[in-house]
């Protein structure tokens, strides 16, 4: 997590140098594009697993997330500027604790599987309606990791992280390599990252 932490850093450097689009005058924090983790954290997260009690547990890899790392929303604002350059590139977003935590007072008792929902999936993030959010997997049993759900790559969180680093903060980069500029961003982020 200390190495997400320190690459989303770097991407949000050269995303700025870039003119990218991140929302300019947030006013929740969900909207801001990289907010470190505040000091109540570890009382957030213990709500957080009082809440889910009922449910399951809450894997280690999101608690240490939002303990290391914060939150991150690289989603492209288009209020601002409708005209998204990376269109279907699904830009990394955890939303932070303190709305995960109202979030966890919605799940319903018969939902299947159940997990906690941390980012709107891509269609979302390029405003267009989309499906549900991806979501960490509440497991029966403590775990290091779960399943991130509803995410295209049918993966774990940690796995989702690291192709998302791998792919500068796109997970979906694949699909647009094709568009202007995003290869000369990829190229001149992707040896100053460290590997996950």
């Amino acid at each position: 997590m200390n190495r997400v932490a320190y690459n989303l850093e770097v991407i949000h450097t050269a995303l700025v140098e870039q003119k990218y689009c991140f929302k300019k005058n947030p006013r929740h924090y969900f909207e801001v594009p990289l907010l470190k983790p505040r000091w109540g954290a570890p009382i957030h997260i213990y709500r957080l697993e009082r809440v889910i009690s009922a449910f399951g547990y809450v894997p280690l890899s999101l608690k240490m997330f939002y303990k290391i790392v914060g939150s991150c929303n690289f989603a492209w604002d288009y209020d601002s500027n409708d005209v998204i350059p990376w269109e279907g590139a699904d830009p990394i977003q955890i939303s932070p604790i303190t709305d995960l935590l109202a979030e966890a007072k919605e799940i319903e008792p018969d939902e299947d599987p159940v997990g906690l929902p941390v980012s709107a999936d891509y269609y979302h993030k390029d405003n267009i309606s989309g499906g549900p959010p991806y979501s960490v997997e509440l497991t029966a049993k403590p775990q290091v990791d779960s399943l991130f759900l509803y995410e295209e790559h049918e993966t774990t969180f940690v796995n989702y992280l690291r192709i998302t680093m791998e792919n500068c903060g796109f997970s979906r980069a694949h699909e647009i390599s094709e568009l202007p500029g995003f290869m000369n961003y990829y190229k001149k982020v992707k040896p100053l990252l460290k590997f996950i």
